[in-house]
C-alpha cells in the first residue's frame, strides 16, 4: 500500500495548502496530512499545535485524505526520519511532500541520506526556486503562512477565516 505524507506547521492552513492536498488526493493514494508539533529547525510556532490540528480538521474533508495527529501527540519536535519509520510499519511505499524552499536546508535534516532511501520526495513549486531531480507539484496560489500571520488574510479557507483572523490579530 502506498501513502503520500504532507507534513508541515500549517500555521495556519491556507488555500495554497488546500490546492496541494486536492492535487495529491487525485493520485488515488492515501494522503496523510501531518501537522507537526514544532519543526526541529524552528524555535517556536504562532498557533498552538492543537489549534492548528482543529483548523485542518475543519477545512479538509476528502475521502482518501487523513489528518494525522501522530507528531502532535509526541508533544515535542519530531524528525522526519522518525515519522517516516513509524509510517513505514503501515505502508510499503511513502512519498513525502516538501516545499521548494525546503531544498536549501534538506542537507540539515537528520539522517537525510537514509531518509532519501525511504521516501520519494515530491517538491511543491515556490518563488521560482529551481527544482532538479524531484517530482513536482505546481501551485498557483502565491501565499505563505508567514504572510497570513503578518496580516494578509485573503487566502484563508472560509470555514476558519474569522477564527484565524481573530487569533493572529490578537497576537500582534
Amino acid at each position: 500500500m502506498e501513502a503520500i505524507l504532507f507534513g508541515g506547521s500549517f500555521d495556519p492552513i491556507h488555500k495554497g495548502h488546500l490546492e496541494i492536498i486536492n492535487k495529491l488526493s487525485k493520485s488515488g493514494k492515501k494522503v496523510i496530512v501531518l501537522p507537526n508539533y514544532l519543526n526541529p529547525l524552528k524555535h517556536s510556532f504562532s498557533a498552538p499545535a492543537k489549534l492548528r490540528l482543529k483548523w485542518l480538521k475543519q477545512t479538509i474533508n476528502i475521502p482518501n485524505v487523513e489528518i494525522s495527529d501522530y507528531e502532535i501527540k509526541q508533544n515535542k519536535p519530531c524528525y522526519t526520519i522518525d515519522t517516516i519509520k513509524h509510517f513505514k510499519q503501515f505502508y510499503d511505499k511513502i512519498s513525502f511532500v516538501i516545499g521548494a524552499d525546503n531544498l536549501a536546508t534538506l542537507d540539515k535534516w537528520k539522517d537525510i541520506n537514509e531518509l532519501k532511501k525511504l521516501v520519494e520526495f515530491i517538491v511543491v513549486t515556490r518563488d521560482n526556486i529551481p527544482i532538479n531531480g524531484y517530482k513536482t507539484i505546481k501551485v498557483d496560489i502565491p501565499i505563505s503562512s508567514t504572510e497570513i500571520r503578518n496580516g494578509n488574510f485573503k487566502y484563508i479557507p472560509e470555514q476558519i477565516k474569522q477564527e484565524v483572523i481573530n487569533f493572529y490579530k490578537g497576537r500582534k
